[in-house]
């Protein structure tokens, strides 16, 4: 809302919100601050390189109404229009600065690079735009035709160009894959005999070292039944010699035994004597006494 009028020097500016308005002495005017949705088409424009192309844009604009400096300048051009005479001036100012852009890039970079002419589009309106107290929210290409089949030459070409591609492609990937075979096999092969001759060094160390424990194991093996023989002989030895003592012992028990029986023979001879003796003298004292009868049954 705009209030002029008595009072009111400069007019006041009121982005929505109330007023107070005194009849006849004030007067209140409105501009809208909606968004607005625009259809920028440029028909047929000449491209850098003569070749004509429609192009359609899609831009969202509105009044600012936060900047005070903008709103201002937006009422003074766009008082007393309504909202259809306003969008339709942005979108002739849309329009021109589309066009001119457009004569200034080839249609492959249109075409190739949206992003690139929409920023363009966007920088080059907004910074005109902004005098009016217009603001560029976004802009958009919609779409690129031409009546020429140049788009549609140029997408042939890309296609063949992509097809050919393709071809080389896969051309290089079967001759890099039938390399890269080549090498897996080389490799292979190199490893596999790589791999027996690991197994034959495997193998010969394996068998060196099993004769050399063989040699070791019979030598120990050898020693031990040697030693084995040894202490058997030896056990043998003083078996002998403890059988031998044995005897000894035995044979100088027998002989104690005999010495004994002979001391014990000598003794009874000896008794045996003296006895006889006893009865000789007696025998004689008794016949020299003239008594032997009486001791006849002595």
């Amino acid at each position: 809302m705009v209030v002029s009028g008595c009072g009111r020097s400069p007019p006041l500016l009121i982005a929505g919100g109330r007023v107070f308005v005194f009849p006849c002495i004030q007067q209140i005017q409105r501009i809208s601050l909606s968004t607005l949705t625009l259809n920028v088409k440029s028909d047929k424009v000449y491209t850098r390189h003569g070749v004509p192309i429609s192009v359609t844009g899609i831009a969202q604009v509105k009044i600012q109404g936060q900047n005070k400096e903008m709103l201002a300048a937006a009422c003074q051009m766009f008082m007393g229009k309504s909202e259809g005479e306003i969008a339709q001036i942005a979108l002739e100012t849309l329009e021109g600065h589309q066009r001119a852009i457009i004569a200034h890039l080839t249609v492959e970079e249109i075409y190739q690079d949206r992003k690139k002419f929409s920023e363009q589009v966007f920088k080059v309106a907004s910074s005109d735009l902004v005098n009016m107290g217009i603001g560029v929210v976004s802009y958009t290409l919609k779409d690129v035709h031409d009546d020429q089949n140049y788009l549609s030459s140029l997408g042939k070409a890309r296609t063949a160009q992509v097809q050919r591609d393709a071809r080389i492609g896969e051309a290089q990937f079967k001759r890099d894959a039938v390399i890269k075979e080549a090498h897996a096999m080389q490799e292979k092969i190199s490893a596999q005999y790589k791999n027996e001759i690991e197994m034959a060094k495997a193998q010969r160390d394996f068998e060196l070292k099993k004769a050399a424990y063989d040699v070791e194991v019979n030598t120990k093996k050898a020693e031990s039944e040697m030693a084995y023989q040894l202490q058997v002989a030896k056990t043998k030895q003083r078996i002998e010699e403890e059988k031998m003592q044995v005897q000894v012992v035995e044979r100088t028990q027998q002989i104690t035994l005999q010495e004994q029986e002979i001391t014990r023979r000598e003794k009874e001879l000896e008794q045996k004597l003296l006895r006889s003796t006893k009865r000789e003298q007696w025998w004689t004292c008794c016949w020299r006494n003239s008594h032997w009868l009486v001791h006849l049954n002595f």
